[in-house]
């Protein structure tokens, strides 16, 4: 088998320290994201073999398709997977934008479907459904938008919160952007099961995991579907277990007992049932005693939840050297996952680790082809021939 491996774009700011923030509040890393660094990090996650990267959306992120729509002749074979919030813009103007970054990236579009978790956030950007009606809303949007990438004809749709006539696409994306879509209620269940591709889960223990994929399956089968399954985590990978535990170590030991409250404070008015789920694995922050034991936060053998004491969304990271790293993947692979989303602090840096170290890893174990362990010789971005240079 071979896996899909994804890296992340912190288009809010980047850090080598745990940065706090998320689901509706303030996210920047003391390490601007700038052109030139976004740049920096889409060289580093195509030369260490990366197949894309995960672009965020929300209030203190930089707009995701005119971000990475930027990044598209800095890179050859990386692809973009988009975050996208469905009812901000009409369905044609999306499937507009997803033809034309298809058109110029030639094909190196997926979408990454972020109905949106917290209503105060939505209100933000002028939306004021609740969150049930924007899982009903995002069902009608997904269908107006798969009709008009497929289909020749134009597209006439009538729905309970969208109406649209005589759609029609000058060009369709070529190939379809596959969609990614994650979310743990039960309407987001609804929704993963008729129109994603990709259904996407948080890091969690494999038990919690395996439920999950097996509750979206028994939705998708009676519609006749099968989807891929993908997860979010974070890495610290090192050469040794005891290297990758002291980062973890050093990470807790930057962290401020009044942030980690005031983020769990935060946290605890989400409406998101996955960041739920996430608050819980750490005891929503309870863990959190001044400078505790990174291992105190390690919810599975080398599944960490210390990152979730600050960030909201993905809370969790892969914690140990190259070879565990590689085998909890292997693990969590065995329960059915197809595409792993990965990111680190800093994400320049720790996409090395995982390329160098944890990619040969996972080839070992027939986890990754041989041809994929490393980047192709012939790959060559704008960030590697400053490499070159300076190696030289």
């Amino acid at each position: 088998m071979s896996l899909h491996f994804h890296w992340f774009l912190p288009t809010y700011g980047d850090s080598r320290n745990l940065i706090a923030g998320g689901h509706g509040s303030q996210m920047n890393g003391d390490r601007p994201a700038d052109l030139r660094y976004l740049k920096q990090l889409a060289g580093a996650a195509e030369v260490n073999g990366f197949e894309a990267v995960l672009t965020p959306a929300g209030l203190w992120c930089e707009d995701a398709w005119l971000t990475t729509a930027a990044l598209i002749d800095s890179t050859e074979t990386l692809k973009f997977l988009i975050a996208f919030r469905p009812g901000l813009i009409s369905p044609l103007l999306a499937a507009q934008m997803s033809a034309t970054f298809q058109w110029h990236s030639e094909g190196r579009l997926l979408i990454n479907v972020v109905t949106g978790g917290e209503s105060s956030e939505q209100r933000a950007f002028g939306d004021f459904l609740a969150k049930n009606a924007r899982y009903e809303r995002c069902s009608e949007y997904l269908e107006i938008i798969r009709r008009l990438w497929t289909q020749d004809e134009p597209v006439d749709f009538v729905g309970k919160h969208l109406r649209v006539e005589n759609a029609l696409l000058g060009r369709r994306p070529t190939p379809t952007p596959p969609v990614f879509f994650g979310g743990s209620s039960p309407a987001a269940g609804d929704v993963a099961a008729k129109y994603a591709d990709t259904y996407l889960t948080w890091g969690e223990r494999p038990e919690a995991v395996a439920q999950k994929i097996a509750w979206i399956n028994g939705l998708a089968a009676p519609q006749g579907r099968t989807l891929d399954h993908g997860i979010r985590f974070h890495v610290i990978a090192r050469e040794t277990s005891g290297q990758a535990w002291a980062e973890a170590e050093r990470l807790l030991d930057n962290l401020d007992p009044e942030q980690v409250a005031a983020a769990q404070r935060n946290l605890a008015q989400s409406e998101s049932e996955g960041q739920r789920r996430m608050s819980e694995l750490h005891g929503r922050g309870a863990a959190f005693e001044g400078s505790p034991d990174p291992r105190s936060l390690e919810i599975h053998p080398g599944v960490w939840s210390g990152v979730g004491l600050v960030r909201g969304g993905a809370g969790t990271a892969l914690v140990g050297s190259y070879d565990e790293v590689a085998e909890l993947i292997g693990e969590y692979a065995a329960l059915g996952l197809d595409h792993f989303i990965l990111s680190g602090y800093p994400h320049l840096e720790e996409a090395y680790h995982f390329g160098e170290g944890v990619r040969p890893a996972l080839a070992r174990r027939g986890l990754l082809d041989a041809a994929d362990a490393r980047p192709s010789e012939e790959v060559r971005t704008a960030f590697l021939p400053r490499l070159q240079a300076a190696s030289s």
